[in-house]
């Protein structure tokens, strides 16, 4: 039964490589490190765990607890509801509020443990899965820019192509020329 350790603080490829190293120097079977995230083969016992949190405390990361790991899903989870199955927002209160309201957190609280932990905002995930789904909306070719705008609560398609050319280094209707997909998984954005 594999384990999967979410740590705070872990965000960037120097601090990749740190855990990596830390991890493979207490033999463990590392599957992959990501940004906040290291799963690994077997089930750690308490005595492991006591001595990675140790490790991670000396290299100035923080093991964190299930409740906050499974939040941080959570908003994710929310992120993609919304943005990708067309989850219903009240147009009355903004996705930060929402978020907030699901949860059951103030948001303040959600925004930094999430950006502790993955390194970008919840704006910018957010804004990441957005440009996913306007990739995804483009290669099925059936609705107009316009549309995708309006769909994906753009304030405009201006705005919405201003993004994704910021994001992706293309213009919408340049990516949409491409034959080649270079749409992501939602699991690596």
């Amino acid at each position: 039964m594999k384990s999967i350790l979410h740590i705070k603080n872990m965000v960037c490829n120097r601090c990749i490589k740190v855990v990596r190293d830390e991890f493979e120097k207490l033999n463990l079977e590392i599957e992959a490190v990501e940004l906040g995230k290291v799963s690994i083969s077997s089930q750690l016992n308490d005595s492991m765990l006591a001595e990675i949190k140790n490790v991670l405390d000396k290299n100035g990361f923080e093991l964190i607890d299930d409740k906050k790991s499974k939040l941080i899903d959570r908003i994710k989870t929310l992120v993609i509801e919304i943005t990708h199955y067309g989850k219903e927002v009240s147009a009355s209160i903004n996705s930060s509020e929402f978020i907030s309201k699901e949860i059951g957190y103030d948001y303040s609280y959600l925004s930094n443990l999430f950006s502790s932990v993955e390194g970008i905002t919840i704006e910018k995930y957010t804004i990441n899965q957005k440009i996913e789904k306007v990739k995804e909306l483009l290669v099925y070719d059936e609705l107009s820019l316009n549309e995708i705008s309006f769909q994906l609560g753009y304030s405009s398609v201006q705005h919405l192509s201003n993004q994704f050319k910021k994001i992706t280094g293309l213009t919408p209707s340049h990516f949409k020329k491409l034959k080649e997909n270079k749409r992501k998984p939602l699991d690596e954005v």
